[in-house]
């Protein structure tokens, strides 16, 4: 990835992804698109997106069955623990993920990509 390199982690059932997607487009951008589902990011990559926005308590979905299920809810748990569980099941990773460079955004809402654009 360059340094001026748009990616994003997209899944396209999701409809805030496919907004991102759009939102990136209409600016005349061609993102790297990553269906991280189909091809999961690495433990390292999750840690390194993670604490660009914010630590991987707000990278992780927190209302997929898993979450409680993997105890995750626990406030013992740690960002190493949090990586860990979306390294092994990519579902629990926000979406999406816009990155650019060093820096990363959930677009959720949609306007926060901006910032990167």
């Amino acid at each position: 990835m360059t340094t001026d390199e748009i990616v994003i982690w997209h899944n396209p059932r999701c409809s805030k992804s496919r907004a991102a997607l759009e939102r990136i487009e209409a600016r005349g951008l061609t993102p790297h698109v990553l269906r991280y589902l189909d091809t999961p990011p690495s433990a390292e990559e999750i840690a390194r997106v993670a604490a660009a926005v914010g630590g991987a308590r707000a990278l992780i979905r927190k209302a997929e069955p898993e979450y409680k299920g993997l105890g995750l809810d626990d406030p013992a748990k740690d960002d190493a623990d949090l990586v860990a569980a979306m390294a092994a099941t990519p579902r629990l990773i926000e979406r999406p993920v816009v990155l650019r460079g060093s820096r990363a955004v959930i677009g959720r809402p949609t306007e926060a990509i901006d910032t990167l654009l």
